[in-house]
């Protein structure tokens, strides 16, 4: 127990020193490095972690994400409206943009020629489900992952905040209401100890919570704002359950118990933030929606 609190300060340490430097280089580098790690764990999973064509691809690919996005939100500014910035009404030139929105493309290109080159010449020991399975998660990890670049520069540290611990905030009401009421089990084979009760707590606790610090943190927002916050708090919730049970129906069919041992105690990167792989980009695209339709949430 007093390795897993010691590991859990660590993490939170880093974090806030993240969070402290968030509009700087820091926060990519960061992103880049957690996504180093994922990708590690994940091929390990799959036994691909030695294959070093396949590693040094799909971690090039990876690690470049964040500081794509990174160059590409602070160029843009967030709102690109006929050549200009809405925010700062500087002029920006749109080709620069559509470069920069071709380099992941690119990029993903190029990690799964190599890959396909490296598969061709070792057909006999690489099964085409780790193959795949590679090319799904060198495009998901990063992409969502890089979501946190795009939160920040979007709604600012607060919101990126709000964003990683939307999923935490749901497993801790999960847990709470589970065991206060639990009773009737959510995916037994899967996960033995959700329940359906618990699962309806992690649900409304996450909205509670994002009504609640939205109302704190932004003192103009009406009713009608706090109400549809707490549906993206609810939301949220949901698709993180999902990624949590569709990271442990991995490990379970794979025969792994964590991921990694870089958190001991608590396992590997993986296994503390395969729900977030989940609600980061699902509250980025909430949020881009909000501010569409302008709901006063940032």
């Amino acid at each position: 127990m007093l390795t897993r609190i010691i590991s859990g300060a660590v993490g939170v340490a880093i974090m806030i020193v993240v969070f402290i430097f968030h509009d700087t280089i820091l926060l990519p580098i960061m992103v880049a490095a957690m996504t180093a790690v994922m990708l590690f764990e994940l091929l390990r999973a799959v036994k691909l972690e030695k294959n070093l064509p396949i590693l040094i691809s799909s971690e090039i690919c990876g690690m470049a994400m964040p500081f794509i996005y990174h160059e590409y939100e602070t160029t843009n500014c967030g709102d690109i409206f006929d050549g200009g910035c809405i925010d700062c009404m500087t002029t920006v030139v749109n080709a620069d943009f559509s470069k920069l929105r071709m380099y992941p493309f690119i990029l993903i290109l190029a990690a799964a020629f190599v890959i396909f080159v490296t598969w061709l010449k070792k057909h006999k020991e690489i099964r085409y489900e780790q193959v795949f399975f590679v090319l799904a998660v060198m495009v998901f990890v990063p992409n969502a992952m890089s979501t946190m670049v795009r939160i920040d520069r979007m709604g600012g540290v607060f919101m990126l905040i709000l964003a990683l611990c939307g999923a935490w905030i749901a497993d801790t009401g999960a847990y709470f209401t589970g065991v206060a009421f639990g009773k009737h089990k959510l995916c037994p084979e899967i996960s033995p100890k959700k329940t359906i009760e618990g699962f309806i707590g992690g649900i409304v606790t996450t909205g509670v919570v994002y009504a609640a610090a939205v109302a704190v943190y932004n003192k103009n927002a009406d009713p009608v704002s706090l109400i549809i916050t707490f549906l993206f708090g609810a939301v949220c919730a949901v698709i993180g359950t999902v990624g949590d049970l569709s990271a442990s129906m991995v490990k379970r069919q794979i025969g792994f118990k964590d991921y990694g041992k870089i958190m001991p105690g608590h396992g590997g990167l993986m296994d503390r933030f395969d729900s977030v792989l989940f609600v980061l980009p699902t509250f980025y695209a909430l949020l881009s929606l909000g501010d569409l339709i302008d709901l006063g949430l940032i």
